[in-house]
């Protein structure tokens, strides 16, 4: 497996391309990513959202259509890629697959799970492919997602936390900004922002 990232837009949301058996799959295309993505993703097979904020969807429809691909896209989270909370000028997209709570999904030939994990957004995912954890805005190196926003629940990221904190298993973490970790090194980070929830 390769595994491309670049930081897109102002707030430099990362954009991923997962490389499997000469197969491309494009995670949170952000603000401007369509060129980037034609430049490193030889065979494009889907586009993953891990949730619907508009950093990381920018550049959903661009991209699908570009392709001919399909969206996936937490199905809690469908409302979000219409909308254009502050202005900014965000194009629509229309998911071709709303991903159901935890559901394992096979992509030609290729296995990903969409574990839930709601708080920062009612849909919010970490998309696991092999041992890799692409984990949105859920974790991130040292700290987790913000769950202030419209839409968040502080409720159901307590919950979420207590549910990765019962994984036994470790991963590779990819988020949504800043740099990749692992599970066991986010562990001590988990449990404390778990009790100050």
């Amino acid at each position: 497996m390769d595994i491309k990232v670049q930081p897109m837009g102002d707030y430099q949301t990362n954009c991923y391309i997962v490389t499997i058996n000469g197969k491309d799959i494009i995670i949170d295309p952000g603000v401007n990513a369509l060129s980037w993505v034609k430049m490193y993703a030889k065979n494009p097979i889907a586009v993953l959202n891990t949730h619907g904020h508009f950093d990381h969807v920018w550049s959903n429809q661009a991209v699908k259509e570009n392709f001919g691909i399909k969206l996936y896209t937490p199905k809690d989270d469908e409302f979000m890629l219409t909308l254009d909370p502050y202005g900014l000028g965000m194009p629509p997209s229309y998911a071709d697959v709303l991903v159901n709570p935890d559901e394992e999904l096979e992509i030609e030939g290729i296995k990903i799970k969409f574990h839930h994990f709601p708080g920062h957004t009612p849909g919010c995912s970490a998309i696991q492919i092999d041992k890799h954890l692409f984990s949105g805005d859920f974790i991130f190196k040292g700290t987790i997602g913000r769950f202030d926003f419209p839409n968040s629940n502080a409720t159901l990221m307590k919950r979420s936390l207590n549910k990765i904190l019962q994984w036994e298993e470790d991963f590779h973490i990819y988020p949504g900004h800043g740099d990749k970790t692992t599970l066991r090194n986010e562990i001590p980070s988990l449990r404390q922002w778990e009790k100050h929830i």
